[in-house]
């Protein structure tokens, strides 16, 4: 997720962030704007042999790119080492992202947290690759309110439970995870479609990664994958500044109020969540991904009959 250089936001009465606005959603100023997002939507050519990163934000969009990143090298380390993560997959909806993106050589890796909707139009004339990953959602909204107190492009947090109330009714930016993952989901059965969780990652990158090789239709040998979930663990993307986003200065992102790459565990939410505020989110959760008819691993927390509904 890219920020913009702002000045330290602590105080969101006093210092607003005017977030952009298009086809409805709200995106960081960070590097967004109208029309870098309209030109990815409507103009972007997509290549038949591009690869995209797909998330909804803090669902291991990060980790993704390295593994993508050490996949493409063959588990070498060194491009993952030296070459920041958003140079070696653009975040092609943003300004910059979009340049790095027009001017790279094929095949290339790109990243976005764009709904389905308004994906680039080119996309679906193209045998292009979509890797989606998704996260329990109830960690997801845990991890993007410590970001957004961190990364200056985004309101600083009134409060969780406030949060958590504007994530449940789509209002945050980058717009609705449940409409989000209902919307990519609509793909699950395309061949040029895969779609993966953190909590699988968390559980097992070696068979993740194997997997994803035979998806991208990379033949790594079992040294080269080694070195892929070596490289791809938490603590190695903590201690790569190319990564961990340590090198940005201080009022993008105020590593002060806590680490970009914070916990990276699964079920942290139990430490946030209140009782009333779990039978909540339970409850809407139900009611929006209901006739969805996919099993996620967080799904036996909610109801064990929820993907037959």
């Amino acid at each position: 997720m890219v920020c913009r250089a702002a000045a330290p936001n602590s105080h969101p009465s006093t210092m607003p962030v005017h977030y952009v606005t298009y086809k409805g959603i709200k995106f960081p100023p960070a590097y967004n704007s109208v029309h870098s997002l309209s030109f990815a939507h409507n103009e972007f050519l997509v290549r038949d042999d591009d690869v995209f990163n797909i998330t909804y934000p803090k669902s291991g969009t990060v980790w993704m790119t390295e593994i993508l990143s050490l996949i493409r090298s063959h588990g070498h380390p060194s491009w993952n080492q030296t070459v920041l993560n958003s140079d070696r997959m653009p975040w092609f909806s943003t300004r910059l992202g979009l340049e790095a993106a027009l001017s790279y050589p094929s095949p290339r890796l790109l990243t976005c947290h764009l709904p389905r909707h308004i994906f680039p139009k080119s996309f679906s004339h193209s045998t292009a690759k979509v890797i989606y990953t998704l996260r329990d959602p109830r960690d997801v909204v845990v991890s993007y309110f410590y970001f957004c107190k961190m990364c200056n492009s985004y309101e600083d947090p009134v409060s969780f439970e406030q949060f958590l109330r504007d994530f449940l009714s789509g209002e945050l930016p980058h717009g609705s995870w449940f409409e989000h993952v209902r919307g990519w989901m609509q793909m699950k059965d395309r061949e040029n479609f895969f779609f993966i969780t953190y909590e699988e990652l968390k559980q097992d990158l070696q068979g993740s990664v194997r997997r994803l090789c035979h998806f991208l239709g990379q033949n790594l040998d079992d040294d080269a994958i080694s070195s892929v979930v070596q490289n791809a663990s938490f603590m190695a993307m903590r201690q790569n500044p190319m990564c961990s986003s340590i090198l940005l200065p201080a009022d993008i992102m105020d590593q002060t109020k806590g680490q970009f790459l914070r916990k990276g565990i699964c079920g942290d939410w139990k430490n946030h969540f209140t009782v009333a505020q779990t039978e909540t989110f339970n409850r809407i959760y139900l009611e929006k991904m209901r006739g969805l008819n996919v099993a996620f691993p967080w799904d036996r927390d909610q109801d064990p009959d929820l993907t037959e509904q």
